[in-house]
C-alpha cells in the first residue's frame, strides 16, 4: 500500500490523468498546437500587409493574424499569426493562415468559424477560439482594403496637384 501511495505522490499515477486530458483535444488541435504554422510577423508599415488584431477579454486569448496580398491579383501570397492564448487558440490562428493562403481576398470573407471548429473538432466551450480566428482574418482583410484605399487617395491627390 506504501508503494502505491507513494508512486501517486512522486507523479506514476498522475501521467494517468494528464495523458487522458491531452487525449481530449482532437489530433489536429494537438498537431498544430505542438507544430504551428505560419508563426511570425510582417511589417505593419507594409501597404501589401493587412494586420488583424483580435482579442477575447473573458479568456484573455489575443490574436494578430497579418496577410500580404499581391496587389495586381488581389491573392494573398502569404500570412502569418502570432497569439496569445490556449492550445485551440493557437490550433485555430494555424488553421486559419493555412486556409487564407492563395485565396482571393474576397474568397477568405467566406471562412467561417464553423468551419475551423469543425476541422478541428473543438468543443463547445473552445468555439470562442475559432470565433477569434474567422474576427482576425476579417480584420487583416479590412486593414488591408483601408491601407489601399488610403494609398489610392493620396496617389489621386499627388496626381491632381502635378497637373494644377
Amino acid at each position: 500500500m506504501l508503494r502505491q501511495v507513494t508512486n501517486r505522490i512522486v507523479g506514476q499515477g498522475l501521467r494517468s490523468p494528464a495523458a487522458a486530458a491531452l487525449r481530449m483535444y482532437h489530433e489536429r488541435v494537438v498537431d498544430h498546437y505542438n507544430n504551428p504554422r505560419n508563426v511570425g510577423a510582417f511589417d505593419k508599415n507594409d501597404p501589401t500587409v493587412g494586420t488583424g488584431l483580435v482579442g477575447a477579454p473573458a479568456c484573455g486569448d489575443v490574436m494578430k493574424l497579418q496577410i500580404k496580398v499581391d496587389e495586381e491579383s488581389g491573392k494573398i501570397v502569404d500570412a502569418c499569426f502570432k497569439t496569445f492564448g490556449c492550445g485551440s487558440a493557437i490550433a485555430s490562428s494555424s488553421v486559419a493562415t493555412e486556409w487564407v493562403k492563395g485565396r482571393q481576398m474576397e474568397d477568405v470573407l467566406s471562412i467561417k468559424n464553423t468551419e475551423i471548429a469543425k476541422h478541428l473538432s473543438l468543443p463547445p466551450v473552445k468555439l470562442h477560439c475559432s470565433m477569434l480566428a474567422e474576427d482576425a482574418i476579417k480584420a487583416a482583410v479590412k486593414d488591408y482594403e483601408a491601407k489601399r484605399s488610403k494609398s489610392n487617395e493620396t496617389t489621386a491627390d499627388k496626381a491632381a496637384a502635378a497637373t494644377a
